[in-house]
């Protein structure tokens, strides 16, 4: 592998002369932020792309969950999921609204229905779920709860771009969910994130709240935030937009690959399904006891080799200091999200990630499980690989020769399938 470091993931950036234009247009009408034109357009753009009906932009997706919360006037306790990017407790924090940690499916990552409905009190309010590594939770488990007890439902959808749940967005479910547009993100607007929400009044609320509580030139009306999207963000979200199907493509073909080798390694496990209805956002895999490392060894191991891995999520968000003390933080009550913060990392995946790099990651992987040599047969993808992404040759062969194994990159990509 090359000396340059491979990480979990790399933003995906259009060619810079297609963003000129975009910017010639800004220097053109001097409009730099506060909801003008790309703003606009991108509200549009991005609710046709995704299916559903009335989005609003924001500055990122924690002052996204933020406005959320406020727009729905939650108070209390909400129950959320104790594995996750801290930003979903965070936002709770920060609205004096008290965290509530309920265990998660050991398969899906999301957070248990069953678990939600034992940590109910008279003073919980909503429930926070998280479409974790971009796989829906069981709403209809969810929606049920909450219709029950009268709670509202707001999805931190971070990782849940174009995601469908039985054949519509999955944005659509509860109350509100809040898409992150971040760097390390499958859409990203360098910085950046939404709120989906049901109905127009609401949406209406959410962009005053954005805006500081203006309702017009000379009237506040609620304690709102600076919230909005500049222009030079939601240019570059309506470019990114032109290349999105193509960069997802290339996502599904490293995803394929990864599954096709791992199944040859005992004791890596992949922790999502398969599926054209996903976003590959992530590649997380188990580490089960038959694998010859730890976890933690095998971070340290790929990290050796400048392959940088995430433990996506470690620690849990119960562990930090400002919530560790709850009493629904304790270990005893999270089997489940301790299991995996200790034996999930994610793999590297996005579109910029190179065959050769694909290839050596699962050299990598390999290597320790009983000192096998891999040898990767070298490929030429010039004319199979689309402009501007990386393609594996439609080629597979696995030949077992003793004590050396030969992997060949199996068929990633379809080229005619790529739009």
């Amino acid at each position: 592998m090359s000396n340059q470091p491979v990480f979990v993931t790399q933003p995906y950036l259009p060619p810079l002369e297609e963003f000129v234009p975009y910017l010639e247009k800004i220097w053109g009408n001097k409009i730099l932020t506060n909801n003008g034109p790309f703003h606009q357009e991108l509200e549009a753009a991005l609710g046709q792309y995704l299916g559903v009906k009335h989005l609003s932009l924001f500055t990122n997706a924690t002052l996204a969950l933020i406005t959320a919360l406020q727009a729905l006037r939650i108070s209390g306790e909400v129950i959320t999921t104790p594995y996750s990017f801290v930003a979903t407790a965070h936002s709770l924090m920060w609205n004096n609204i008290k965290p509530v940690f309920a265990d998660v499916d050991p398969q899906t990552c999301n957070l248990d229905p069953a678990r939600i409905e034992e940590m109910i009190t008279p003073e919980t309010t909503a429930i926070m779920p998280v479409h974790c590594y971009g796989r829906p939770c069981d709403v209809e488990k969810i929606q049920d709860i909450a219709d029950t007890y009268g709670l509202k439902v707001i999805y931190d959808a971070a990782h849940a771009f174009g995601v469908r749940h039985k054949g519509q967005s999955v944005l659509q479910h509860g109350d509100m969910s809040i898409l992150s547009f971040h760097a390390t993100k499958v859409f990203n607007t360098f910085e950046g994130g939404a709120i989906i929400c049901q109905d127009e009044r609401t949406k209406q609320r959410i962009d005053y709240l954005k805006n500081f509580g203006f309702a017009n030139e000379t009237t506040v009306i609620a304690t709102g935030i600076n919230g909005k999207m500049s222009e030079f963000n939601a240019a570059l979200g309506l470019l990114q937009l032109k290349h999105i199907d193509r960069a997802l493509e290339r996502r599904r073909q490293i995803d394929r690959y990864y599954r096709e080798q791992l199944r040859k390694i005992a004791g890596l496990v992949p922790m999502t399904p398969e599926g054209d209805h996903l976003n590959q956002s992530y590649f997380p895999i188990m580490v089960a006891p038959d694998y010859p490392l730890s976890r933690d060894q095998l971070y340290e191991h790929l990290k050796h080799h400048n392959i940088h891995g995430r433990r996506y999520f470690y620690p849990l968000i119960s562990d930090f200091p400002m919530y560790r003390h709850l009493p629904s933080a304790q270990s005893a009550h999270l089997p489940n999200a301790r299991q995996l913060a200790d034996r999930v990392i994610c793999l590297p995946i996005y579109p910029g990630l190179s065959d050769a790099q694909a290839q050596s990651i699962v050299q990598v992987l390999a290597s320790p499980a009983k000192k096998l040599t891999i040898q990767v047969e070298p490929i030429d993808l010039a004319d199979a690989a689309p402009s501007g992404l990386n393609a594996f040759d439609p080629f597979e062969r696995f030949s077992n020769l003793g004590a050396v194994y030969s992997f060949a990159p199996p068929s990633l990509m379809d080229a005619a399938a790529v739009k």
